[in-house]
């Protein structure tokens, strides 16, 4: 294994100031030798890392790659925005797909194990119980269908790693929908959350330690990586107000016909994660238990 600094492994992460990023960091940098990339918001000022904007900068990630010589890369680059992505398909099939082809050679090159995050969105909503990493994909939008040639791209190198989860949440500044939920409560204001459309909500807290776990056991393929609930969002939002004492009076469910959006929802991918979750000892948090470890959280601190 190539040693750090300090003499442990060396760990890059790709989109360092993002909500997986930022955390995964914050929970690995006593166990790893750490760099990160960012495009615009700084990172921890305790960790090394290099600015890089892509696509203009795509050699400098190269450069980068093979000269810190990491053991994993962990790539987290994605646009948060489905409904960006079914609008700008040539941007979101360069960020998601050929940008992910060229770190996947780039980690090839020296031997890198690369751990990707795709999500539930590969799958078309149209099964009632959980899907399995076995199940066939048949992703309905433009967002999961690039995730999907991404998730080809990295597993066609046996050391990799295809991580899926889904509407990941914490304690953090980029936390979109519990932020969304709580901030609009505590004005007073109406929240419309849809009804009909089921995930299983992956702690990111959770997620961060998956991934320490699955890099110290040396894992590779596809796994899928989310919280326990199948709960659609309605639910996921009254028990965000229920546990943070904010108003569920104030949350109306909406249907998707009701509140449409530009890219199509799949109406249920709820995921099953016991196979990650036997592999590597670990046990996601469900939905009750995650929304009370981030309320707790914010009683010690404000966001990340």
């Amino acid at each position: 294994m190539k040693k750090g600094n300090i003499n442990r492994p060396k760990l890059l992460i790709l989109g360092g100031t993002g909500l997986v990023g930022s955390t995964l960091a914050s929970y690995a940098q006593k166990i790893f030798d750490i760099h990160l990339t960012y495009c615009t918001n700084l990172p921890l000022s305790t960790l090394s890392s290099t600015k890089i904007s892509l696509p203009d900068e795509l050699s400098k990630l190269e450069n980068l790659i093979v000269q810190y010589d990491p053991d994993v890369i962990v790539h987290t680059v994605s646009h948060p925005s489905v409904d960006w992505c079914q609008e700008n398909r040539d941007l979101a099939n360069f960020l998601h797909v050929n940008l992910t082809e060229n770190i996947a050679k780039f980690a090839s090159k020296i031997n890198s194990t690369l751990i990707y995050l795709s999500t539930d969105w590969v799958f078309d909503g149209t099964r009632n119980n959980k899907y399995t990493e076995n199940d066939s994909t048949n992703p309905i939008n433009h967002y999961g269908v690039t995730k999907l040639l991404a998730e080809k791209i990295v597993l066609d190198y046996p050391q990799n790693v295809v991580l899926r989860p889904a509407v990941i949440y914490g304690w953090h500044k980029k936390s979109r929908f519990t932020n969304w939920i709580i901030d609009t409560l505590k004005e007073k204001k109406y929240v419309d959350p849809h009804v009909d459309q089921y995930a299983t909500p992956t702690l990111v807290d959770d997620l961060a330690l998956a991934i320490i776990k699955i890099i110290e056991n040396k894992s590779s393929g596809l796994f899928h990586s989310t919280g326990k609930s199948c709960v659609n969002r309605f639910e996921f939002a009254t028990q965000i107000a229920e546990i943070f004492n904010l108003d569920t009076n104030l949350i109306k469910p909406v249907t998707q016909s009701e509140k449409p959006q530009k890219a199509p929802r799949p109406n249920r991918t709820c995921l099953d994660s016991s196979k990650l979750e036997n592999l590597i000892n670990f046990n996601f948090h469900d939905i009750t238990s995650g929304i009370e470890f981030i309320f707790e959280q914010s009683q010690k601190s404000n966001y990340e």
